[in-house]
């Protein structure tokens, strides 16, 4: 029943994302900064996809991201050096006006933000020194910190939710923000980010049934190597049976579109006609998190879950099948060395929200 696709589907992604590379297919659009990830290569990282997807709109902010994002992209192009020089040269002019930065960070958090920029400025001069002398390794640990820093800064600028979720789903669990979740398994432990501001009810969802402890001692039921890693099924029902009502919790089907104010519901995107159009959160990094549902019933998911394992290599910016036909709702931060060797068989020794579980919202009774 929760087959996420058939193999005939299968070898149809391949082969899509096989043509895809060969024909070099685009959308042709280029979205508005809100909320919006920057025309060019897909960005196969999931904390930088998180951070593009945050609800705020301040160019300087995302020239800062974009530049030290950049980086990554020309150590592998044979280590590029002034590139890389060029890309914290840019950053660091940047950061040297606060004051644009700052215009889109409410007053009550001001002080906390220019306590960040200063430690953005100093890790840039880190990151100046280690990259003019070509070390690599200090280069990506500099480049992390940095990021990590711009992160924190970005969601700074959030204000508040930035839409209403229809009221048919107020007896659903909703996630008004991040969390994060640690996920000790018997190989190791991977620590998953989640996106209530991209995929509210399904984020809700998944952070509600961790707090539930529903997912400990949970195996992994399916592994297709390259492809998917799923689990979530308890052992006398297909998802999870809500103590309260005796029923099987369903989750509607929820993507948010690049340019959307809000998440379309209830419908895929290519049942929509929208087949051009971009999720905030694509299937372009090894660990997307998604969640998992009957193959003909699009509001039919609960508790199962999958993570994509498809190599980034071969998913082009913008062109993947599953964009948009299943709900991704964070991913894979920490732990990927562990999440790719993990099989069906093995299991969920525990799962713990560490970060953000004040953002959960309980259903209204």
């Amino acid at each position: 029943m929760f087959d996420l696709l058939k193999s005939k589907l299968k070898g149809s992604l391949k082969l899509v994302l096989s043509l895809t590379l060969i024909l070099g297919i685009t959308t042709g659009w280029t979205p508005p900064s809100y909320a919006a990830l920057p025309a060019g290569n897909a960005i196969t990282d999931g904390k930088a996809l998180l951070r593009y997807a945050l609800p705020i709109d301040n160019k300087p902010v995302r020239e800062l991201q974009k530049s030290i994002e950049d980086i990554s992209n020309q150590l592998r192009a044979n280590k590029r050096w002034s590139a890389v020089n060029n890309d914290v040269k840019k950053a660091s002019r940047v950061i040297d006006k606060p004051d644009k930065i700052l215009a889109s960070v409410p007053v009550e958090r001001q002080a906390e933000a220019k306590q960040l920029i200063e430690e953005i400025k100093t890790r840039i001069e880190s990151l100046r020194a280690v990259a003019e002398v070509k070390d690599k390794e200090k280069v990506r640990s500099e480049r992390a910190a940095v990021l990590d820093l711009v992160g924190d800064l970005e969601q700074l600028m959030v204000k508040g939710f930035p839409y209403e979720v229809p009221s048919e789903y107020s007896n659903l669990p909703q996630l008004k923000g991040h969390a994060k979740i640690a996920i000790q398994t018997n190989k190791g432990e991977m620590t998953v980010e989640v996106d209530g501001y991209s995929a509210p009810v399904t984020a809700g969802n998944f952070v509600d049934l961790v707090q539930r402890g529903f997912y400990n001692g949970l195996e992994f039921t399916r592994s297709e190597e390259s492809y998917v890693l799923q689990t979530g099924k308890p052992k006398d029902a297909d998802g999870f049976i809500d103590p309260k009502t005796n029923k099987y919790r369903a989750v509607p089907f929820e993507v948010l579109v690049e340019g959307d104010k809000a998440p379309t519901y209830g419908t895929t995107l290519e049942e929509a006609g929208r087949y051009t159009d971009m999720p905030v959160l694509p299937f372009s990094s090894f660990g997307a998190l998604a969640l998992a549902r009957p193959e003909r019933d699009v509001n039919g998911g609960s508790s199962q879950i999958f993570f994509f394992l498809f190599e980034p290599e071969l998913t082009p910016a913008g062109r993947n099948l599953l964009d948009g036909r299943y709900a991704i709702f964070g991913y894979v931060t920490e732990g990927k060395e562990v999440l790719d060797e993990l099989k069906a068989g093995d299991k969920i020794e525990s799962a713990k929200v560490i970060d953000g579980l004040e953002n959960l919202v309980e259903p209204v009774a």
